[in-house]
Order: C-alpha cells, then sequence, then structure tokens
C-alpha cells in the first residue's frame, strides 16, 4: 500500500488522472437519466443478436450492470464509468509503446482532461465499449506488428470484430490496418502474411451475431445507418453552420488546446506526405494510419454534412499519443486549467441546473414526468402509454414505469427498434391511451390547441388535457402536452 502511495505521489500524471476520474465518480450519484441510458437499457431488457441503430454492446454491458448492481440511474453511469476507465487504463498501455516517460504522462493527462472522456463516463452510447475495444485493437495490432508476436493477430481479430459489435464505425480499425501496411515499406510484406488475413477473419466471425441479425431483418440497420446518410452527402449542399459546429463541438470535446494540436500535427503530416513525399517512421505511420481516414475522413464531410460529435471519437486514441509528441508543458497547463474550468461549470449545471436545455436531450424531468404519467393513469384507467420523438419519452417513461410504455408505431410511423421488439400492436385494439408530447420550446403553460393528425387515424376521439409542467429547483423546466385518445385500431 505505502508503496502504491508513493507512486502515486512521485507520478504527478496519475495523480492528475486519478484527480480526474475521481471527481466524475463523485458526480455519478447527481447524474439523471439521459434518454440515451434509457434506450440502451432497453436493448438490455431485450436482448438480441442486434439492433436496429447499433449492434447490442452497450446494451449487453448495461443488462450485465443491473443484474448485478440492481436497477437504478447509478448502476446505468457506473457502468459507462467503468468502461472508460478500463480504455483509459488500455490507453496508458497502448502510449507507453510510442512515447517516452515524460510525453508518456503528457498524454495520459491529455487523455484524462478531456470533456468526451466525462462523456463517456456519464452517458451510455455505443461509443463507450467501442473505444475501450479499439483501444484493445491497437495494442494487440502492435504486439502482433512490432513485436512479432503472432498470436496476437487471434486477439487482435477478437477485440475488432467485438469492436464492430459495438459500433460499425470501427471497420475504420481494418482499413487502417490496410493501409498502414500498404504505405509501411518496411511491414509491407506482412501483406503476404497468413497471419494477417486470420486476423481480418476472425474479426469478421465475431461479427456474424450483427450480420446474421441484419440478414434476418432485410439488412435494417445496414441501410439506416448508411443509405440514408449518403443520400445526404449527395446532395452536396455547402453549409458554413455545419463546419463551424464541427470545429466548435471538437474544441469543446478536445478543450480547445489539445484540438489545436490535432490540426498542427495532421497540417504537417499531410504538406509532408504531399510536398515532399515523405512518410514518417513505422511507429508515427500506425499512430496515423488510425487517426487520419476517421478524424480527416469525417471532418472532410463537415463542409456539406451535420457530422455528429461522437463520430470523430476513435481518432482521439492515437491522436492523444501523438499530440503527447509535440506538446510542451506550458501548453498542457493551459489545456489543464481550461479542462478544469470547463468541468467545474459542468458539475454546477449537473447539481443545480442553472441554464435551461431546450431540448430532450437532458438529464432532468423523466423521473417526474413518469410519477406525473402515473397519476394520470389512475383518473383515466386501462390506458396504455405513447410518445412521439423517435425513442426519448418513450425510452425514459420505459425505464421508470413499471408497464410498457410504446413509442410512435402506435400511429404508423417509424420507430428505431421498438419497430424490432415483437410487440403485437392488434392486442391494443379498442383500448385508450394517453398520448405525451414534449414541448422543446416551452414558452408558456398553455394548451397545444392542436395534434398530430395522424391520431385522428387511429383513434376515435383524441381530447387534449391540461399539460404536464415539470419543476426543477423550483423553476418551472420541461413541459409536456397530453392527449386522451380513444378506441385505438392499429392498421394491418
Amino acid at each position: 500500500m505505502n508503496t502504491i502511495k508513493t507512486f502515486i505521489k512521485n507520478n504527478k500524471a496519475i495523480s492528475w488522472v486519478l484527480g480526474f476520474q475521481l471527481f466524475r465518480l463523485l458526480l455519478l450519484p447527481f447524474m439523471g437519466l439521459m434518454p440515451q441510458d434509457a434506450y440502451y437499457y432497453l436493448y438490455g431488457q431485450n436482448l438480441s443478436l442486434s439492433y436496429f441503430d447499433h449492434p447490442g454492446m452497450i446494451g449487453y454491458i448495461l443488462r450485465i450492470f443491473t443484474e448485478i448492481f440492481g436497477h437504478s440511474i447509478f448502476t446505468i453511469k457506473f457502468a459507462d464509468f467503468v468502461i472508460t476507465s478500463l480504455t483509459i487504463f488500455s490507453f496508458y498501455k497502448l502510449a507507453s509503446y510510442f512515447l517516452s516517460k515524460q510525453k508518456l504522462q503528457r498524454a495520459i493527462v491529455l487523455l484524462a482532461s478531456t470533456i468526451f472522456v466525462s462523456i463517456l463516463s456519464f452517458n451510455s452510447t455505443p461509443d463507450v465499449p467501442l473505444l475501450l475495444f479499439w483501444t484493445l485493437s491497437l495494442i494487440c495490432l502492435y504486439k502482433a506488428i512490432f513485436e512479432e508476436k503472432k498470436w496476437f493477430w487471434i486477439l487482435g481479430g477478437i477485440a475488432m470484430g467485438l469492436a464492430f459489435d459495438s459500433k460499425y464505425t470501427a471497420l475504420l480499425l481494418q482499413i487502417g490496418l490496410i493501409a498502414f501496411l500498404v504505405f509501411s515499406n518496411k511491414y509491407r510484406k506482412l501483406l503476404l502474411s497468413p497471419w494477417v488475413w486470420i486476423s481480418l477473419i476472425i474479426s469478421a466471425a465475431v461479427t456474424f451475431p450483427v450480420w446474421y441479425w441484419n440478414y434476418q431483418n432485410d439488412f435494417a440497420s445496414f441501410m439506416f445507418q448508411s443509405s440514408d446518410r449518403t443520400n445526404s452527402i449527395s446532395e452536396f449542399k455547402i453549409s458554413p453552420k455545419n463546419f463551424f459546429g464541427a470545429i466548435g463541438h471538437q474544441m469543446f470535446l478536445l478543450v480547445p488546446v489539445l484540438f489545436l494540436v490535432f490540426i498542427t500535427f495532421t497540417y504537417k503530416y499531410i504538406k509532408r506526405a504531399l510536398l515532399k513525399f515523405k512518410l514518417p517512421t513505422a511507429k508515427t505511420l500506425f499512430l496515423l494510419a488510425f487517426f487520419i481516414p476517421t478524424f480527416v475522413g469525417f471532418f472532410s464531410l463537415t463542409p456539406i454534412y451535420w457530422v455528429k460529435l461522437n463520430w470523430m471519437m476513435p481518432s482521439y486514441i492515437t491522436g492523444i499519443i501523438l499530440a503527447g509528441m509535440f506538446i510542451n508543458k506550458k501548453l498542457l497547463k493551459i489545456q489543464v486549467i481550461i479542462s478544469i474550468v470547463f468541468h467545474v461549470l459542468f458539475s454546477l449545471q449537473i447539481l443545480f441546473y442553472l441554464v435551461p436545455i431546450k431540448s430532450d436531450d437532458t438529464w432532468v424531468g423523466w423521473k417526474e414526468l413518469a410519477l406525473e404519467t402515473k397519476k394520470l393513469q389512475e383518473t383515466h384507467p386501462n390506458t396504455f402509454v405513447f410518445s412521439d420523438d423517435n425513442y426519448k419519452t418513450s425510452a425514459c417513461l420505459n425505464f421508470f414505469m413499471d408497464e410498457k410504455v410504446y413509442a410512435q408505431n402506435i400511429i404508423g410511423l417509424p420507430a428505431l427498434h421498438f419497430d424490432y421488439l415483437g410487440d403485437d400492436l392488434s392486442t391494443l385494439n379498442t383500448k385508450n391511451a394517453l398520448f405525451i408530447d414534449s414541448d422543446k420550446r416551452f414558452k408558456n403553460n398553455d394548451k397545444n390547441g392542436n395534434h398530430n393528425p395522424l391520431l385522428d387515424t387511429y383513434f376515435k376521439e383524441v381530447t387534449e388535457l391540461a399539460p404536464i409542467i415539470i419543476k426543477i429547483n423550483g423553476k418551472e423546466s420541461r413541459k409536456f402536452w397530453v392527449y386522451y385518445c380513444t378506441n385505438y385500431q392499429a392498421k394491418k
């Protein structure tokens, strides 16, 4: 025990990492349920080989943790925190292969100080397991390539497969591996090695459940994640708002200093390659192979497409190792100071909800909504409950309520994985319902005065009730319109 204390005392970097993680752990009990938490918890409660939006790894993890520690918001958040802590530890191991002791310490502090690590620690998304298995994949591939340990090709294949079972973005691991081997003079010969192809075959085999689910369901998930977005990109409309929005998101996730370091070394390496036809050393090329396709690839889409803030996260793993090679002590200090300010402001928002969030992507009000909905069911007995916002309200109510809550498939609209839960909606025929609809803008306490015309197609009569107003810290913060709908008739 004394040895551990001495190690921590003499290693300031580890102390900073533990400090950031302790801060996150202490904040966990005060975190409310996010819609994403509830939705992926729903995954875990309805086990399947895969799911409509994403593969199921995050759902499986939440199922394991809730089976062990019980059904609670804290358990959900604790699962994210534990997996992300494992990612930090794995990153430290990976970075140690590339950096001197001093630069390694800077890299681990850079990682721990980012906002994206806090988001992964607090919010259930497929990126939580993706980042862990992405990092483990790189460790295995490093061992296989640079240390010539052949069994790590097998372990690397398993890890790459599990990363894909977390999120489809993991396909960039195989792309990065092949790109590295193609561009590396020293290691290009490995393309003829059976071990490389065995690793790729194993990675594909591990992803079989995802492919089989898609095969059973007309490749619905692959179509959702690819064709819809491809159609949007093909429109090719220049949008400065999307471009500068992406820059703002990345500066927030990484903290501005680290983001600017990313831009600097990316420009340096690309310029050297294009103008001088000179590639970096093999180890640096390895890091770039798993950074450039994801970071530069997605960033290049931002002028014509809204790139979500988490899409570039896998690139951060090797990107931060590269940043550790360049960043100096002064810039690191600025990074940490800005990060501390961001995290203090973030904690104040969590604890006191100082700034209202005009969105359903918030952690406040869901439990209170469930309680008010239960009261409405007491005054309107034998009613089922549904909502119409893709998944958010329905998933959150499902988390807090004992009975099943439905989504917009009740009125014939696509409802993401709610469409694949196997519900026979005809069993609801002739029943009455409560339709809950979030008023994101919340300007007043008035009724809406109208309703979705689709309700009239599926119900005999629709009556708007008084809206549900949720108070947070004594202030009216959220509003939900409520409709009492009679005599449901499912359409064949």
